[in-house]
């Protein structure tokens, strides 16, 4: 849980010292705009708080690896709530009040988050795990909506260390394939989900197996 409030700590103060053009340029998240992503972790963060405030009394059906979906292709956009949030981040026109929103949720996310019984069970689309399992799958929704962020923005600081091998876990797990220990953990998660696509031959030189990979989540 401690993990979740580092990598959303960092994720919130990178966006916040980003500068207004940075706003406009493309994000790692195919035909989003940075401006786009930051609409989408409002949203996030909304969920957060919903889910924490929706305690169940069954047992868990998932954990924080088995809560991801994965999709057959990548999303196309044409999702109506991947519509939804590029014409919300349009609507803001000012990045100030794009950042106010999130920080404003963000902030509420974060200590909702510090609140909560790391195992009462919680319900959320049509699952339920444990605060603790549902926090830890978040780690994963930031790190990689940091790697997002700074696919174009060189300069903007990236996730911690401590997310990036979580994450990069995880993706391992959802695949069923692990990278070779030489791989960095920026790569395995960028390759892993489909960030970076890869030839048979560099697959070939890695040893993983291209009908693993990569894995669309949701």
């Amino acid at each position: 849980m401690d993990l979740f409030t580092h990598s959303w700590a960092a994720l919130r103060a990178a966006i916040s010292a980003l500068p207004d053009q940075a706003f406009s340029q493309p994000s790692g998240c195919a035909g989003w705009l940075v401006r786009d992503l930051v609409c989408h972790l409002i949203i996030d963060a909304q969920d957060v708080l919903i889910t924490l405030a929706t305690p169940s009394n069954a047992p868990p059906t998932r954990d924080a690896v088995t809560y991801w979906e994965v999709l057959e292709s990548p999303p196309t956009g044409d999702d109506p709530l991947d519509a939804l949030t590029v014409r919300l981040a349009a609507a803001y026109q000012d990045p100030g009040l794009l950042t106010f929103h999130l920080e404003d949720l963000g902030a509420a996310a974060g200590r909702a988050a510090l609140l909560a019984d790391p195992n009462q069970p919680l319900a959320t689309k049509g699952q339920v795990l444990t605060a603790a399992d549902y926090l830890d799958a978040y780690v994963l929704e930031w790190t990689l909506h940091h790697l997002d962020l700074v696919a174009h923005l060189p300069e903007v600081a990236g996730p911690p260390s401590e997310g990036l091998a979580r994450t990069r876990r995880m993706v391992e797990q959802i695949a069923g394939c692990e990278f070779p220990v030489e791989t960095s953990d920026r790569d395995a998660i960028l390759i892993g989900t489909g960030r970076r696509v890869l030839s048979p031959a560099q697959a070939c030189e890695l040893g993983v197996s291209l009908h693993r990979l990569p894995v669309f989540l949701a």
